[in-house]
């Protein structure tokens, strides 16, 4: 698959999920139950569960290894949202088709370098990536963000330095955005979702069966399935 295929399927999925999720008109600011959607908050609150990947706390647990399986879920999470911003963005203020914002993500300052070699996320500098995390942060703060410039080249430049690329992104978004379907299917906006299953999370379940095989999505579907009701 060639850079432009990874980042068109993404945000295809995406708006397919949103669509589902939410309602068509989502990107007016509401959901198809009336409830406001803020695409900001999200990327700001998933950044903050990224944060606590890493051994940051000078209070407890000081020799805890970074839980890197959790780092690449969350930054997956976090592009989820960073998508879903995009799409509202160019829905709302007529900016063009999603072929046209697919070429504007990938004329971005550090998508080449994403595109190739992930960095050793063993040689990170932890407390530099929680920088550049909250660095992100402050970004969704702000009333008027440089979606490109900033939020992006931003997120790339993080991403690569936990060891995440373009095409580990697209694998585990592809994993995620199928768990998502599953959990949408199986009741989790009423509530009647069962995140723990046995003794673990659904994305550690997820991971697992990553693990194993190569996957597509169907199969993905069936696998997730099959634990969910053991």
């Amino acid at each position: 698959m060639t850079n432009v295929e990874y980042i068109k399927e993404m945000f295809t999925l995406q708006q397919k999920l949103n669509d589902e999720t939410n309602g068509t008109g989502w990107e007016n600011g509401y959901t198809k139950n009336d409830r406001l959607i803020n695409w900001k908050r999200c990327i700001y609150m998933e950044s903050a569960e990224l944060i606590d990947s890493f051994n940051w706390k000078h209070w407890k647990d000081i020799n805890k290894a970074t839980d890197w399986e959790n780092a690449t879920i969350e930054i997956v999470d976090i592009w989820h949202f960073v998508m879903s911003l995009l799409l509202e963005e160019y829905k709302t203020h007529d900016r063009g088709s999603i072929d046209k914002l697919v070429k504007d993500v990938i004329d971005v300052h550090g998508f080449e370098r994403f595109s190739k070699e992930p960095e050793n996320r063993e040689n990170a500098d932890t407390m530099e990536v929680i920088n550049d995390i909250e660095s992100i942060m402050h970004i969704t703060t702000s009333s008027k963000i440089d979606l490109f410039d900033g939020l992006l080249k931003d997120y790339f430049a993080m991403s690569l330095k936990c060891g995440v690329n373009l095409k580990i992104l697209y694998k585990f978004y592809i994993a995620k955005n199928v768990l998502n379907q599953f959990r949408q299917d199986n009741g989790y906006k009423e509530g009647t979702y069962k995140k723990v299953w046995g003794t673990k999370e659904d994305n550690e379940v997820m991971l697992e069966i990553l693990s194993k095989d190569t996957l597509g999505a169907k199969e993905l579907y069936i696998e997730l399935d099959k634990a969910y009701n053991a």
